[in-house]
């Protein structure tokens, strides 16, 4: 029997979530991601030691909680191995590029991980919606797309597209307290005030975007984001379950003695250096 579903997302159909369901609790959270990060740290060797190359993309509405699960995921990585990419505006040079080329000096070589925090996607979502490129411009990107994607799985490359689907009463709830929260309040910008503006416009440019680029090669892969502790452990614990590794148990390492110290040699007195105050 098909599960029931809730329209949410200005169109956009989510799971149903019985009624009274409560959201995770903090401390169920923060074991479950103890967990889930241990196996990140196994992902990222497994990837470091087969000389894999892994890209996963986030998109998703403002305030769906995309920069939360990266967060989370990166926090116990190497960043040598793993790092986020979020490009800001294209130069007026970058402009005149072929679309995906600005993304493309981005990709990972083997054995590394990139996160896309939002990717060339843009196009078919803001810079459509706020007319930053043309009608002929983005109906080439819908199209070229699909085929940009099959050229890198071809290469080698794991692609991983994330959509974080929230409500519009919790975006609204999140949008109230980036308003009030001054360490918030950076993550509310003009294009964001612009964006509420535009809500079904937006909503319309979700769907023909998945209508073209959702294939078997590449399929999104949407997140049930209301709840941020739920939405950070399920996109993790997908992402492991996609990519079969094994747990590559590093060779164990000594510590070597310390250097003794020289009998001749006087370091200066402490007092000499600059101390940071002890205010706690």
């Amino acid at each position: 029997m098909a599960r029931a579903a809730h329209r949410s997302e200005a169109g956009d159909v989510t799971p149903h979530k019985p009624e009274g369901v409560k959201k995770l609790k903090r401390d169920v959270f923060e074991a479950g991601l103890q967990v889930a990060q241990l196996e990140l740290v196994k992902l990222q060797d497994w990837v470091k030691a087969n000389g894999l190359k892994l890209v996963v993309l986030f998109e998703g509405r403002d305030a769906a909680g995309k920069g939360g699960v990266i967060k989370r995921i990166i926090e116990p990585l190497n960043p040598r191995v793993c790092r986020v990419v979020a490009l800001g505006t294209p130069t007026e040079r970058e402009r005149t590029q072929w679309y995906f080329q600005r993304y493309v000096p981005h990709l990972p070589a083997a054995g590394e991980m990139v996160l896309f925090d939002r990717s060339w996607y843009n196009r078919a979502g803001v810079e459509h919606v706020m007319g930053f490129c043309t009608e002929e411009e983005y109906r080439e990107f819908l199209n070229s797309a699909p085929e940009f994607e099959r050229m890198l799985i071809r290469s080698g490359i794991i692609l991983v597209k994330y959509w974080f689907s929230v409500s519009d009463e919790e975006q609204e709830r999140r949008f109230q307290e980036r308003l009030t929260n001054r360490t918030k309040r950076w993550k509310l910008s003009q294009m964001d005030l612009e964006g509420r503006t535009r809500w079904f416009d937006y909503a319309k440019a979700k769907d023909t975007m998945f209508h073209f680029t959702d294939t078997i090669d590449s399929p999104w892969w949407s997140v049930d984001a209301d709840d941020k502790r739920r939405a950070r452990l399920n996109c993790i614990h997908h992402l492991l379950s996609l990519i079969p590794y094994q747990d590559t148990q590093p060779p164990k390492l000594e510590l070597p003695p310390r250097q003794p110290a020289d009998p001749k040699y006087v370091r200066p007195p402490i007092e000499s250096m600059r101390w940071v105050p002890e205010v706690f």
